[in-house]
């Protein structure tokens, strides 16, 4: 469960930015769209994708970058966009059927015997030493895990957002493609509750991502997603807020140096949200106004 803490703080930063987005909502879909190519290469470099943002925007741009011929690799960058393009767009209530259609286009071009489809018996999957569900049991316990989401109060959105996200990645319903189409499921169920979309960051992967994986498939405990769900939430509200209230926005090195903080001390305050930090084609960033806290 998301502390009152976090929580006052994020209804705090949420309110800031919902009417921010009723007086600017051409700036806050602009936001959205710039981050489309970074939210694509965060999610494919998690499963080991080698293209940069650079190679993702080219691929975007309808351009074959230089020396780049994996073209699973093309493939994926394109088809994530298209699922996440198709996202924000979307006002369909979740479902099952809305997973399968995004995975359809995911793997479009890639898994075409698999695309748009559940595991069927047979199909066994193993990520590590995690093996995925029985797949005759796949349908129902991503309906038990749909059910469990919509029975959680309207104070425990993010918690339930982490909490199905575990559940869906330790299920693995698909034969491939899950990894990519849970991260997306997490922004439509945020988009879905009023919040701006995260990125999760592919960096430190294992141990700020999957090890949170880990531990809810060794003891039930979605605590460490809830909390790694609630930080990049709060960066991400700071970073919309930042972005259409602020002159200028400038490296927390920078700003660091202005205030006479060291770099690690005010990198550690970004990734624990303690400052409005955020980050921008993967480098943190912070309202050059900004001086909260500084002494």
């Amino acid at each position: 469960m998301v502390n009152q803490v976090t929580h006052a703080r994020i209804e705090g930063l949420l309110r800031r930015y919902r009417d921010l987005a009723r007086e600017h909502p051409e700036a806050m879909s602009q936001i959205t769209l710039a981050e489309l190519a970074e939210s694509v290469q965060q999610s494919n470099a998690i499963e080991n994708s080698t293209l940069t943002l650079d190679d993702t925007e080219q691929i975007l741009d309808g351009r074959l970058p230089r020396g780049k011929s994996n073209l699973r690799e093309i493939y994926e960058a394109k088809n994530l966009a298209a699922v996440t393009t198709d996202l924000m767009s979307s006002a369909e209530p979740l479902s099952i059927e809305l997973m399968l259609r995004w995975h359809g286009m995911l793997l479009a071009g890639i898994r075409d015997d698999a695309a748009g489809r559940l595991r069927r018996a047979g199909e066994w999957v193993r990520v590590g030493g995690h093996v995925g569900a029985n797949p005759e049991f796949v349908w129902g316990l991503l309906s038990d895990a749909l059910t469990a989401r919509h029975e959680a109060g309207l104070n425990a959105k993010i918690d339930a957002i982490a909490r199905f996200h575990c559940e869906f990645e330790i299920i693995h319903p698909f034969v491939d493609g899950n990894g990519r189409i849970g991260r997306v499921l997490i922004n439509k169920q945020l988009q879905d509750a009023g919040f701006p979309p995260i990125i999760v960051r592919a960096r430190n992967r294992q141990r700020d991502y999957y090890s949170l994986l880990a531990t809810y498939a060794r003891t039930g405990n979605h605590a460490g997603m809830t909390r790694l769900l609630s930080l990049l939430v709060i960066e991400s509200l700071h970073k919309r807020i930042a972005l259409v209230t602020s002159r200028r926005v400038i490296p927390l090195s920078a700003w660091a140096k202005a205030h006479g903080i060291s770099g690690s001390i005010a990198t550690n305050k970004a990734k624990r949200q303690t400052i409005p930090a955020f980050r921008l084609r993967d480098r943190w960033m912070v309202a050059q106004e900004f001086a909260a806290g500084v002494h």
